[in-house]
């Protein structure tokens, strides 16, 4: 049993624990929440005992193990496999001894031990935990340094599950899963043998994974039985009821204190009077609860556009080697609410990058001729310039609007003015997200491409989204984890898989069964790192990043030129019909040019930034 007993903790003078306390029996599955800043993560690291407390204390049994995820696994010559087995630390220290134990008594308590803690099936559910989380058996067999940041994180997640920790603490496990690992995960906490706290803003893992939500607001806890929906509702009911009741009082209040001030100084109404003074100063005022600040997203609206607004036809995309995808023939239409389904590396954020521009591809792909295209990825949150405030950012964009328009912008994602004006670096995740949505969606795009977009927003924040996304007249693409968001918005279901994208024709719930049931193949391992780029070959990209430069400043030019021609009011004139139709094409022509030599410019950008990133040059 954990018990937190009246606790009182403060980070930097702020309290965020005052007399809290909560009791959870041992083996429970707990979910937590609160808003942002309230303190949850900081709980996790009082439980580990990383801060000592200022008042009250924290119960667990004793020789309880806590275990969490502290941070991704380091990159080493070390097998994905072999990191996760040396995650239990005891059945490490155990192994070792009895290779070298000599001592009769001795050898029988480690072997003992060894069959106590099942270490003998241990590569078995290291594999198993393994390949839930997206590593295939040729994957577990590489080393860590073959994978990235986010492959690292799950191999961390890995080795504290097969450590089977007495109190496991996940904060936001889902951040760095797709939604097949999500799923997986769901499973396997709801059979983990013991208890199991977790924080997460993923509203199906907080109702299918957990029979418990302990929430965090004002500086107190509260421990409510069933999952995240059920706990929403009774709050609303007890947050109307205590409004309810604070109104009724106020109105009492105001009654009161109307007579008093009338009769007080008339000599018959004085007593009467005197005793409302009392009344009034036994009934203590009702705090009704304080609303959390507006979690609002404002995309602005794109004027409309014949349909389609982009064609593939016979399309293919990928990277150096071989195409990823292939034989694409796909339509989108302004109203299309389309969510990609798939595992992870069958293609999804490609399949994103080729529809935003952000790669080029070979065959047929018609885009309609003032198609914007706002993308939002998770590396791009990373992108943001840590040392400047979200005005800043605005303002390197929009130079010609006054800061009060910018603040209007930031205040319509939900950053208001103190945020306005605070680094970049001192924001927390969700505020992040914010601006790089907002950065996103600054030209009032006719197709808007998300790829996990909720990472690092809370519940509320999602459903913010969903309204907006709701709302937004623009063509929606949607790659994420979260199924209760895909639930809400996608009308349309794309299966990447096999090196093709075609219409899902089941539902959502239906592809969950399926990947529950193991009825799809095992995910796809990521592939082993490129090899590093020589100094010829990134000079050789650099200059044709040099000459896509070049191209696009060449037809700048001559788009100047045109639009001056087509600004001359003479050549409207009627005698001068067919004037007007030759500078008009050559203008179209030249936009065109620009919109392909603006693609070549990406593609060879890309090229060039991930060469130098794999050279580590520059």
């Amino acid at each position: 049993m954990l018990r937190i007993d009246n606790i009182s903790f403060a980070m930097q003078g702020t309290p965020l624990f005052e007399g809290a306390s909560a009791t959870i029996p041992t083996g429970h599955k707990v979910g937590i929440v609160g808003r942002n800043g309230a303190g949850k993560t900081t709980l996790f690291r009082i439980l580990r005992g990383e801060f000592p407390l200022e008042g009250g204390k924290i119960e667990l049994p004793s020789r309880a193990r806590v275990g969490g995820v502290a941070q991704e696994v380091p990159s080493s010559s070390t097998s994905l496999l072999d990191t996760v087995l040396e995650a239990d630390t005891e059945r490490a220290a155990l192994m070792a001894e009895a290779e070298t134990a000599t001592d009769p008594d001795r050898i029988a308590a480690v072997q003992t031990r060894l069959a106590d803690i099942d270490a003998w099936s241990a590569e078995g559910r290291a594999a198993t935990i393994l390949k839930g989380l997206g590593f295939d058996t040729e994957a577990q067999q590489r080393p860590c340094s073959d994978f990235s940041g986010g492959w690292r994180m799950r191999v961390a997640l890995a080795g504290v599950l097969f450590a089977q920790p007495d109190l496991l603490l996940l904060d936001e496990p889902t951040n760095y899963l797709d939604l097949e690992g999500a799923l997986w995960l769901e499973g396997y906490l709801m059979r983990y043998p013991h208890t199991v706290l977790i924080i997460s803003h993923d509203r199906g893992l907080l109702n299918r994974a957990v029979g418990h939500i302990l929430h965090l607001e004002d500086r107190k806890l509260t421990l409510y039985t069933g999952g995240y929906d059920g706990f929403a509702k009774l709050r609303a009911e007890r947050r109307a009821a205590q409004a309810a009741e604070a109104e009724k009082v106020a109105a009492k209040r105001a009654h009161m204190q109307k007579f008093v001030d009338r009769f007080r100084a008339q000599a018959t109404k004085a007593k009467q009077a005197q005793s409302r003074v009392k009344m009034l100063e036994k009934l203590s005022p009702i705090t009704p609860p304080s609303e959390a600040a507006r979690h609002v997203f404002s995309f602005p609206e794109p004027e409309e556009l014949s349909p389609p607004i982009l064609r593939l036809e016979g399309a293919a995309v990928g990277y150096d080697g071989p195409p990823v995808l292939r034989g694409l023939d796909l339509r989108i239409d302004q109203d299309d609410r389309i969510a990609l389904l798939g595992r992870n590396g069958e293609g999804k954020s490609t399949l994103s990058k080729l529809l935003a521009g952000k790669l080029a591809g070979s065959g047929t792909l018609t885009r309609a001729t003032k198609l914007r295209v706002g993308y939002f990825a998770q590396h791009q949150v990373d992108e943001l310039e840590l040392d400047e405030t979200p005005l800043q950012h605005l303002q390197r964009e929009r130079p010609a609007e006054a800061p009060p328009k910018l603040r209007a912008r930031l205040a319509g994602f939900g950053l208001m003015a103190e945020q306005a004006e605070t680094v970049v670096r001192k924001l927390s995740g969700g505020q992040k997200a914010r601006l790089s949505l907002l950065l996103a969606t600054l030209d009032a795009p006719h197709m808007l491409i998300l790829d996990e977009p909720t990472n690092h927003l809370d519940i509320e924040s999602r459903e913010a989204l969903v309204e907006a996304l709701t709302a937004y007249t623009g063509a929606v693409i949607l790659v994420s984890h979260d199924m209760h968001l895909l639930s809400l918005v996608a009308d349309r279901l794309w299966l990447v898989k096999d090196g093709n994208v075609r219409p899902y024709e089941g539902d959502l719930d239906g592809y969950r069964a399926t990947l529950l049931a193991g009825d799809d193949k095992p995910a796809a391992a990521p592939k082993p790192k490129p090899k590093r780029a020589s100094r010829d070959e990134i000079a050789t990209l650099r200059q044709d990043v040099s000459r896509a430069e070049a191209r696009i400043a060449k037809l700048e030019d001559m788009r100047d030129k045109l639009a001056k021609k087509l600004a001359d009011p003479a050549i409207y004139e009627e005698d001068r019909a067919g004037d007007l139709r030759v500078w008009q094409a050559k203008y179209a022509e030249v936009m065109e040019a620009m919109d392909r030599a603006e693609a070549l410019w990406i593609s060879a950008q890309d090229s060039y930034d991930k060469a130098q990133g794999q050279s580590g040059a520059g």
